[in-house]
């Protein structure tokens, strides 16, 4: 079991080499990443483990570090190198504390405990299912296995909490793997107190209990169904050193944990880029013709493109956008889209369609320039090998999976790849694609409008703000841990820590919505306000992120007039705010001093970051194109 979806390197050791002789630890960082970024053996791993191990505590620009702590119940020393190398892949950098074997409990309890004083920032809970079933009895009707799954679920429930209130750690719960041997065949899916039927219901329970106290999902058992059972649990390892997770398990389970971790800081792709030739159909339509391409029900080829199609309008059902960077004429390209009557996807689907003749690096930059967002929220997909590795060398922040030849398997490959790992899912998300597309009306209305301000006066846009309610919690959190660009400190909190921003008395948290005339764009930005303890009347701008989606269409502006009004009503004299530079967010670069904010005389430790103060009372509210409505 390997990433198949990563390339196969040609000189890993030599590579390495030379990527351990580069004095500048910034380029050193990026030639490790750059080497992560492909399917590595298990010695491999451990090698590029130690390398990235000897990088400086200070993180490079462009990645950042992250404290995660694992507690076990089992042996998984073995897995943290998988865990380091997947995460740089990510551009993250982890600093790794293991508990004790065993002793879990007892790390997360003991405020005097090596977790505590790590003060990790993630804890992953890695645990076996043998203790939580120790005590059922084989004849246990259903009320008693639900009286047991109970009790072990409000255990577990208990150091959460724990974790979360005296660490204020992000907690990730590993799913239990099934290993319990049958002992009544098929009929184990019937007998309540059976083994393999207590854990599969346990690890239902686990998901909904997870869900409701906002802890992460590590799912395990999930990736052993799909690879079979073997393939993550070796007996012979477990008898000899309690390994529960095999070794040849770790690669797969070091992607499935950094994918989690990278979602929670907001570093899943955003966006699926299709090629069409050989991609999204069989045949080249330049040369085939509309009736020559292959799609559709009636042969193996043509379903598994429609498979394809199918899965990636499903991807787009749940936020995913949707792109087309070919090499075609434009007309050619997009009249299968709208005449080809096997077609599941349409034209109205794709939210950025880019066909020409031109170098597709360069066409994906235009995709990304398009829907404004990065380049690294991109995968592209494309059959063509040239055409993958000349985006690796010339993108490498974009996600390309290598493709097996046959189409059959594109699907599981992308799939595989999973680099659109989720850790929540709203309504908003729901309609996110729809959003992005409805940006290609807004760009058609900006070219043709005489001036700015009659572009936006055409918008008819209008804004509800206020502040976040509870059905806010779950996109507020999202949208902070996401949000790169608009996001002058880059501060990152957990659904619980949201909620206790929100739920502060003394502290003011907004959430604002916005519309027009081609839809609405949904929950967009969030701003934080927490009061400084001691200076009386003035409130610090903790957090403030808004959406790519909204840039220019003065939000800033209107929710600024907003928070301002909100303020003064609690007798708050003076605003407070940060600029922390990073690699992504010079588009708020001045943001304050356009505002109105004036520079404090206090330098910050960080360099190039700033700090601005507003005085409220000075405060002229800005004039917008946005109207007011009620929510």
């Amino acid at each position: 079991m390997n990433v198949n979806w990563l390339p196969a390197t040609r000189d890993f050791r030599g590579d390495l080499r030379a990527a351990l002789k580069i004095e500048d630890s910034t380029a050193r960082a990026r030639k490790l990443a750059s080497l992560a970024q492909h399917c590595l053996s298990y010695l491999e791993t451990i090698q590029l483990d130690r390398a990235i191990s000897q990088l400086p505590p200070e993180p490079a620009p462009g990645f950042a570090r992250v404290k995660l702590a694992i507690v076990a119940s089992s042996t998984v020393d073995h897995l943290v190198p998988a865990i380091r190398v997947a995460a740089l892949r990510r551009q993250l950098l982890l600093d790794v504390y293991l508990g004790p074997y065993g002793q879990y409990r007892q790390e997360l309890l003991d405020a005097r405990s090596g977790l505590h004083r790590f003060e990790p920032q993630i804890v992953l809970l890695s645990l076996t299912a043998r203790e939580a079933i120790s005590n059922a009895p084989l004849t246990a009707a259903s009320a008693e296995v639900d009286a047991i799954i109970e009790a072990s679920l409000e255990e577990l429930r208990v150091l959460w909490g724990r974790a979360r209130e005296t660490l204020n750690a992000t907690v990730v719960q590993q799913t239990f793997l099934n290993v319990a041997e049958p002992l009544f065949g098929s009929y184990d899916r019937i007998v309540s107190g059976s083994p393999p039927r207590l854990i599969s219901r346990l690890n239902d329970q686990l998901a909904e209990a997870a869900a409701a106290d906002g802890v992460l999902l590590l799912d395990i058992a999930r990736a052993s169904e799909r690879d079979g059972l073997d393939a993550w649990f070796d007996t012979a390892r477990w008898l000899e050193g309690k390994l529960e997770i095999a070794p040849q398990a770790a690669p797969m389970y070091g992607e499935l944990a950094a994918r989690v971790i990278a979602a929670q800081r907001g570093l899943s792709k955003k966006c699926l880029v299709l090629d069409l030739d050989n991609t999204l159909w069989g045949g080249v339509i330049g040369d085939d013709g509309l009736e020559g391409i292959v799609v559709g029900e009636g042969s193996a080829r043509g379903e598994a493109h429609l498979a394809l199609q199918r899965y990636a309008k499903q991807l787009k059902d749940r936020g995913i956008i949707l792109a087309v960077c070919s090499k075609n004429e434009l007309s050619n390209a997009e009249a299968v889209f709208h005449e080809h009557p096997e077609m599941l996807l349409k034209r109205s689907d794709i939210a950025a369609f880019i066909a020409n003749w031109n170098d597709k690096a360069a066409n994906l930059e235009l995709v990304a320039r398009q829907l404004n967002i990065g380049l690294d929220s991109l995968v592209f997909l494309d059959d063509n090998p040239a055409e993958r590795a000349r985006i690796r060398e010339s993108l490498p922040m974009v996600g390309v999976p290598e493709l097996p030849e046959d189409p059959a398997l594109y699907v599981r490959r992308v799939a595989d790849a999973g680099y659109f790992e989720a850790i929540a899912f709203t309504a908003d998300d729901s309609q996110r694609a729809e959003q992005y597309a409805s940006n290609a009306s807004r760009q058609a209305a900006l070219t043709s409008a005489q001036s700015m301000d009659d572009f936006l006066i055409g918008l008819e846009m209008s804004v509800v703000g206020g502040p976040i309610a509870p059905v806010d919690f779950v996109r507020s959190a999202q949208l902070v841990n996401k949000t790169n660009q608009f996001n002058p400190t880059t501060r990152r909190y957990s659904l619980e820590e949201v909620e206790q921003l929100v739920t502060d008395g003394d502290g003011i948290a907004l959430r604002f919505r916005l519309t027009d005339r081609f839809g609405d764009n949904g929950l967009v930005s969030v701003m934080l306000l927490r009061p400084d303890d001691e200076e009386p009347g003035v409130l610090e701008i903790d957090t403030w992120v808004m959406s790519c989606r909204v840039f220019g269409r003065e939000l800033e502006f209107e929710a600024m007039n907003i928070a301002v009004e909100a303020s003064r009503e609690r007798g708050v004299h003076t605003f407070r705010a940060d600029y922390v530079p990073t690699a992504k967010n010079a588009p708020v670069r001045d943001l304050y001093p356009t505002l109105g904010f004036r520079p404090a005389t206090e330098s910050l430790p960080t360099e190039g970051a700033t700090r601005w103060l507003l005085r409220l009372d000075e405060y002229a509210p800005h004039s917008t194109h946005i109207a007011r409505r009620s929510s």
